[in-house]
């Protein structure tokens, strides 16, 4: 299942954008309003869960600066990346989208479809905030 995001413009330049996503910590300033939790649990990873939603847990796996930063799961249960494809547009300002990328049977599909869907693009959306 391949979902993708609204693109957000943000104005940062790409470089500072990369650098802000790359750093996990940063997560919980553009998480949604209904999250019920949010614990770094290691220096690249954080915990994180949404009010009706099982807690997630992601890390930084790949940075390609000022490119690109994927997260990943860290529990092998729910397989999936979240990518964030970043492109300067100019010295100051950024284009940022979000792909979320899993493994899910037809069950699951259907059951996490939409709030990934909204999950991702209040993601985008937040990013344009800051």
């Amino acid at each position: 299942m391949i979902l993708n995001s609204n693109t957000a413009s943000v104005n940062k330049s790409a470089t500072d954008m990369c650098a802000y996503l790359a750093d996990a910590k940063n997560f919980e300033h553009i998480m949604p309003d209904n999250i019920s939790k949010f614990e770094m649990i290691r220096e690249n990873g954080f915990l994180f869960a949404l009010s009706g939603m099982p807690e997630i847990a992601l890390e930084v796996k790949e940075v390609d600066s000022p490119n690109r930063v994927v997260l990943g799961a860290i529990s092998d249960k729910i397989p999936f990346n979240l990518t964030a494809d970043i492109v300067a547009v100019d010295d100051e300002n950024c284009a940022v989208d979000l792909e979320f990328t899993g493994q899910f049977n037809m069950m699951m599909k259907m059951m996490v479809k939409g709030p990934v869907s909204k999950f991702i693009n209040t993601l985008s959306e937040n990013m344009e905030l800051l």
